[in-house]
This record gives structure tokens, C-alpha cells and sequence, in this order.
């Protein structure tokens, strides 16, 4: 799946295999990067890979919770009118929410109940949502005129957060000739995945032990965020409020599914310092000072690394 995805998405390898972990961990994923960097493609290149039905909504000012959930509407049935729902956009395998952080809370709040339940409540009523449900959301960083920020419950939902970057010259060479390549239909087809083959990959993953040191290491990482102050000054100085339980149950899933991927059936450090910053960036609350400074999370979570030792 990964090497399908690469054709398509050039030069974002880090992309596709986040991507691809998250789709293991059944979790949901932000997206965060400069406007040209491919993710609504990768999304778009995932949906096709899988043949999974894709839903995407364009989150703008205006927007209403049940143009993403649906509604309930009267529809005359042989001179009777009954009240039947409508489903939203929501009640797909993927949903693309394209710039989610436009739209005001109210409508980002609608999304909360689908990302950690995969069910949706309208009137009352409780609909599922698919078995292979994944929220994928795009947001740009450079554009704060009309947007919104993200509330902590909603941020906290996102498995992972995917930093999106500019590929190097020879990856946007590569690309130039791929574009050229579909105009002119020269392009191979993508070959799919049966979505069989993740939900067994999910089950096998699930079995996977991890070693208790490993998984206290995990811990630690965590709680270094809630007691900045016990690794450093600058810990102490930067981080405002750590991350919550959330953050451990992801590493843990997340770095069984980086060390399934790379062919192994045990847990070692490096997966866990692998996923962490996809895991950790975004459940970061950073002080005054830190913001200040221009301080990023992605160097919070180095320092982090460099403090915490393994067990």
C-alpha cells in the first residue's frame, strides 16, 4: 500500500508512512503544512489504494453541523410524509475535512462524537459510521485571517499530526514529470488493497507485547510533560499543560504499529522515539515564554528525548 501511495505522492515518504501507521492504529490524522505540499492528494491517493469511499468537507465560515452529519427531512411517500434522514458527508470510510480549523466550533464540536465513537447521534437517534472510519484533516499554518482555533477535546482526538514540508529539488522534478505523465494518460494505474488485509493487520497488531520497560519508557516521555519542571529549566520554562492519557494509549498503539511495519513482533525505544513527535506535537500546551521564544513543539519534544531516559 505504501509503495501505490509513493507513485502518486512523491517525495512526502514520512507523510505515507504516518498515514499508513494511523490507518493501522484506527485513529484519526491532521494534516498541517504550506498550501502545495499534497495532502488532500495523499488523502485522495489513500481513498483509491483501498477503494474506500471518501467524503470530503470543505470547512468555511458558514458551514452548519449537519451539513457534516446530515439532517432529518419530511419526504412525501405515496401521499404520507415521513421524516427521513439524510446522511452528511460524515458517513464514509475517509472524510477529508479540507482546512477544518475555518469553520467555527460548533461545527468542529460535530465532528467529536464520529472521531471517538465512530457513531453519530442526530435527533435523538444513534447512527454507526463504516467499520474502516477515519477522520483526515488539513489545516494551513500561515493563514490565520478567517480561522478558527482547534479546541484541546478536539486536538486530542487526532492520533497523530502530520508536519507536511516541501519536497527537495529532485522529488519536485519527479513530480513536474508525473503530472505530465497523468495529462497525457501515460500513467499506470494504481493497484488496490483489499481493506481485509488492515483489519487483520489491526487484529495482529492488538496481540503484539510490548516489554515493561519499554512501556514505562513511554510513560516517563508522557509525564515529562505534566512535570516539565523535574527535567529542566527549560522544560519547566516552555511547557504550559502536558498531554493527557491520550498521549500514552497513542504511543502505545502507534509504536506497535511502526514496529509490525518494519517486520518486527517486538517494541524497541526507537519505535517509541519514532511516532513521538506525530503523537506528542499537537497535545502540547507551550508557555508564554516558549511562544515568545518562537519555540516549536517538535523541539519541546527533542528536549524531551534527551531528558528521558530509558529504563
Amino acid at each position: 500500500m505504501m509503495q501505490q501511495m509513493s507513485r502518486s505522492v512523491i517525495g512526502q515518504e514520512q507523510v505515507v508512512r504516518t498515514l499508513t501507521l494511523a490507518l493501522l492504529c484506527n485513529g484519526n490524522v491532521l494534516l498541517e503544512g504550506l498550501p502545495g505540499t499534497a495532502k488532500t492528494r495523499s488523502i485522495k491517493t489513500l481513498a483509491r489504494v483501498l477503494k474506500a469511499s471518501l467524503g470530503r468537507i470543505q470547512f468555511t465560515p458558514d458551514l452548519l453541523p449537519s451539513d457534516v452529519t446530515g439532517n432529518e427531512v419530511y419526504q412525501d411517500n405515496h401521499g404520507v410524509s415521513e421524516l427521513i434522514f439524510q446522511q452528511g458527508p460524515i458517513f464514509n470510510e475517509l472524510v477529508l475535512a479540507d482546512e477544518i480549523n475555518r469553520a467555527p466550533a460548533k461545527v468542529q464540536a460535530a465532528l467529536l462524537e464520529a472521531m471517538e465513537e465512530r457513531q453519530v447521534t442526530v435527533a435523538g437517534k444513534t447512527y454507526p459510521l463504516p467499520e474502516l472510519f477515519m477522520v483526515l484533516a488539513t489545516q494551513n499554518p500561515i493563514e490565520q485571517e478567517g480561522t478558527y482555533p482547534l479546541p484541546e477535546a478536539q486536538m486530542d482526538r487526532f492520533l497523530m499530526k502530520i508536519s507536511v514540508d516541501y519536497p527537495d529539488d529532485q522529488a519536485e522534478l519527479a513530480i513536474v514529470r508525473m503530472l505530465q505523465a497523468e495529462e497525457s494518460n501515460q500513467q499506470e494505474e494504481l493497484t488496490m488493497i483489499s481493506q481485509d488485509h488492515i483489519f487483520a493487520a489491526r487484529n495482529t497488531i492488538g496481540a503484539m507485547q510490548i516489554a515493561q520497560p519499554v512501556e514505562q519508557y513511554m510513560v516517563d516521555l508522557v509525564m515529562a510533560t505534566r512535570l516539565p519542571a523535574q527535567f529542566g529549566d527549560k522544560l519547566g520554562n516552555w511547557i504550559e499543560n502536558g498531554s493527557s492519557p491520550r498521549a500514552s494509549i497513542a504511543l502505545h498503539r502507534c509504536s506497535r504499529a511502526s514496529a509490525w511495519l518494519d517486520g518486527r513482533d517486538h517494541v524497541t525505544p526507537e519505535d517509541v522515539r519514532s511516532v513521538l513527535h506525530s503523537v506528542m506535537r499537537h497535545r502540547l500546551i507551550l508557555s508564554y515564554d516558549a511562544l515568545a521564544d518562537r519555540v516549536t513543539p517538535d523541539q519541546v519534544i527533542d528536549e524531551i528525548i534527551t531528558q528521558v531516559a530509558v529504563g
